[in-house]
């Protein structure tokens, strides 16, 4: 599997992004799709996450601002960001895996490039 992340960029406090995630090859394969983000000097964390069944979870820091949705037509994985701050910059990576839904990077066996998020004050 293939991942391709794309969509962020610089916005200010406030402001909205959506990030996209389009994947190719073994597609039939996947069973959940995650976003996670990493800050300088901060550990990778999964922001939020869905199955194939289109069931998703998220971090407690970005529920109710941040939805995560695929469609399947083309494969690809979007991540709307709203109300954004400061504390949300970092760069984003989409990952997927043909397991279980799991919050944990380890789990995740495929990974796109990251694509950053800037959040201005």
């Amino acid at each position: 599997v293939q991942l391709q992340a794309s969509g962020g960029g610089l916005v200010q406090a406030g402001g909205s992004l959506q990030l996209s995630c389009s994947a190719s090859g073994r597609i039939s394969s996947i069973k959940v799709t995650g976003w996670f983000r990493q800050a300088p000097g901060k550990q990778r964390e999964l922001v939020a996450a869905i199955t194939m069944f289109n069931s998703p979870t998220y971090a407690d820091s970005v529920k109710g601002r941040f939805s995560i949705s695929r469609d399947t037509a083309t494969n690809t994985v979007y991540l709307q960001m709203n109300e954004l701050t400061p504390e949300d910059t970092a760069v984003y990576y989409c990952a997927a895996d043909t397991g279980a839904l799991s919050r944990y990077e380890l789990d995740f066996s495929s990974w796109g490039q990251g694509t950053l998020v800037t959040v201005s004050s």
